[in-house]
């Protein structure tokens, strides 16, 4: 049983001896009061007797209110087991609290602050960037069913250096109660949880690459919306985001929502409605995949050297 206190339990008595010298019984005692605060010649209740007068093993006489210094170790008796609480002064003052940790061997460690993300620029000498040694923010974008998430964890998860993947409905959907799903109908509620995630993730990945930690976002942003969507996370994270869009054809798209469950499933009027809005990113200037007939690592192997002619050439957007 451990005590507020912190003072470490009593040894077993030895035979022949007293209790071990410097513990005190009153300091586990509930009722237990320094002995100093106390008028003279007082004991608290309970506490041990004192010895009698002219005893050898009683304290040595002391001026009232004056706290008696703790006695020094008693010798021990050949091939007798010392006890630890004995040896030396102690390390734990009764009537205060443990001594707070030296801050410097606390493992503590300072992170920098997250700022906007400026453009990578590519090594010196080389044609094209290393993708995979470059600390990147890429905006993964495309409608429900295209592969974004997919395509994103296996993209993060290949990368020679620390990769986050930071998926724009998981972060949504960390609202429990009180979340507006948009397929009851988009309102106030389900817009202001939407953007409230936006600006969630780029926080994120502003501090994952303030940190050395390239980061993969996936959103379903529309062209038509420039100010919300493609603007809103170039605020967001900073003006050294590489947009992609991931745009598979309609049929594509319709099938890979089917086989989608819960909120995420969408009706087929509404995965069609999305990927014809998303249409308008042709010649918008951003790099395009169609990823109709690659898997998933062949679409990540586009992606990189999409993204390597995106650093020695940023888009305008």
């Amino acid at each position: 049983m451990q005590h507020a206190v912190g003072s470490p339990l009593p040894p077993p008595p030895q035979p022949g001896h007293g209790p071990a010298t410097g513990w005190s019984p009153a300091a586990h005692h509930p009722s237990a009061v320094p002995t100093g605060a106390l008028p003279p010649g007082a004991l608290p209740q309970g506490g041990p007797q004192p010895p009698a007068p002219g005893f050898a093993g009683g304290p040595a006489p002391h001026a009232p209110g004056q706290v008696p210094s703790a006695p020094g170790p008693v010798p021990q008796a050949p091939g007798q087991p010392s006890h630890p609480q004995s040896q030396g002064p102690a390390t734990l003052q009764l009537g205060h609290g443990p001594v707070p940790p030296n801050p410097d061997t606390t493992g503590h460690i300072q992170l920098p602050p997250g700022g906007p993300v400026a453009m990578p620029s590519p090594p010196q000498g080389t044609a094209q960037a290393d993708t995979g040694a470059t600390t990147l923010a890429v905006l993964l974008i495309g409608p429900a069913g295209a592969g974004k998430t997919s395509v994103a964890k296996f993209w993060a998860e290949h990368r020679r250096v620390p990769t986050a993947h930071i998926s724009l409905d998981d972060v949504r959907e960390w609202v429990r109660s009180g979340f507006a799903d948009p397929q009851s109908g988009w309102n106030d509620h389900s817009e202001a949880q939407y953007r409230l995630a936006r600006r969630t993730c780029g926080f994120a990945a502003r501090n994952f690459l303030a940190n050395g930690i390239s980061c993969i976002l996936d959103d379903a942003v529309f062209p038509d919306r420039p100010v919300v969507g493609l603007g809103g996370w170039k605020r967001h994270v900073g003006p050294g985001l590489l947009p992609v869009v991931l745009l598979p054809g309609l049929e594509i798209v319709l099938e890979r929502n089917a086989l989608r469950s819960g909120n995420r499933r969408l009706t087929d009027e509404e995965v069609a409605r999305i990927h014809g809005r998303m249409a308008g990113w042709y010649g918008s200037g951003l790099p395009i995949i169609d990823n109709s007939q690659l898997d998933v690592p062949a679409t990540a192997r586009v992606l990189d050297d999409v993204l390597s002619r995106a650093i020695a050439s940023p888009p305008q957007w």
